[in-house]
């Protein structure tokens, strides 16, 4: 599974220092140019493929490849790239040195002040375009607005967080009336991505804390439609990198939340039936017993 990069983790390995307070921080947003976090040691900065517990927006310069979800987006030129925690992603800069800005912040940046959510916007759902390419003028335009912010963040204005959470709205909204636009690039690890953006969504589900709690996605056709690949795109990808079929990873998974559940609650079959998307007990114990060849009840009491 891979492991999320947490605000706390971000900020100690571009810039070698953590914010105090950043936990008590809901809301939190910030906004950096490129050029100030800490490089590799080629002068490149490089975003490790993995999912964050945070958004980002961000304008990138030059020619790189963006790793996102099951595919790699070739970027040439400028392009305002968006990213979400549902979906992990990396950065390969091809080129040199790519001068830009971007800017990260928690939902609730939006959402506590009244806004819609951010995950409804087409760019920040799984499945949807990250990336919009920029004209000059628009690059320039864009780029006013993140030197805006830049300046504001560092201001001591009462209300400076409204100002920017308007400069950040104005930005979504500008690459709405866009047109977006995929250059899809053949990697050869497009299976091994779209086989960990599975594995990363099926363990989300999990763990599974009262009984009013639901496994939902239970079939392979359930995780396609959730990361709009094709089913047997999916099955294909699962089942070359791993050697099991997507079935088969869900089954066990399911298995072995219910032998938790079993051995270390009190919740009764049917509550635990239900927490795992059973619409009856029976089905549960079924499924319960061609997996390990024994009953949910029996197994309790072993």
């Amino acid at each position: 599974m891979l492991k999320t990069e947490t605000l706390q983790a971000f900020y100690q390995q571009k810039f070698n220092a953590v914010p105090e307070k950043l936990d008590q921080d809901l809301g939190h947003f910030n906004v950096f140019r490129m050029g100030d976090c800490i490089m590799d040691a080629s002068g490149k900065l490089v975003v490790k493929y993995s999912r964050r517990d945070f958004y980002k927006v961000s304008l990138v310069r030059g020619h790189n490849l963006f790793h996102y979800a099951d595919k790699t987006l070739e970027l040439k030129g400028t392009t305002l790239f968006f990213s979400n925690p549902l979906v992990p992603y990396a950065w390969e800069p091809i080129s040199g040195p790519t001068p830009g800005y971007f800017c990260i912040f928690r939902e609730s940046f939006f959402t506590h002040a009244g806004r819609a959510h951010i995950h409804d916007l087409p760019m920040m759902m799984p499945g949807g375009v990250p990336s919009y390419p920029l004209t000059e003028t628009q690059d320039n335009e864009i780029s006013l607005l993140y030197e805006k912010m830049l300046t504001e963040i560092n201001s001591d204005y009462v209300y400076k967080y409204d100002l920017l959470r308007n400069y950040l709205t104005e930005i979504i909204h500008y690459a709405l009336k866009m047109q977006p636009s995929e250059v899809l690039y053949q990697h050869a690890d497009a299976k091994s991505r779209i086989t960990a953006v599975f594995t990363d969504l099926l363990e989300r589900q999990f763990p599974i804390e009262s009984p009013s709690q639901r496994f939902t996605f239970r079939s392979a056709s359930d995780f396609a439609r959730h990361l709009s690949v094709h089913v047997n795109h999916l099955n294909r990808a699962i089942r070359d990198t791993t050697g099991k079929t997507t079935t088969a990873h869900i089954s066990e998974r399911i298995t072995s939340e219910a032998k938790a559940l079993l051995k270390h609650t009190n919740w009764n079959i049917s509550e635990i039936s239900y927490a795992l998307g059973f619409e009856e007990p029976a089905h549960f114990n079924n499924f319960f017993k061609k997996q390990t060849s024994i009953t949910p009840g029996a197994f309790r009491i072993v």
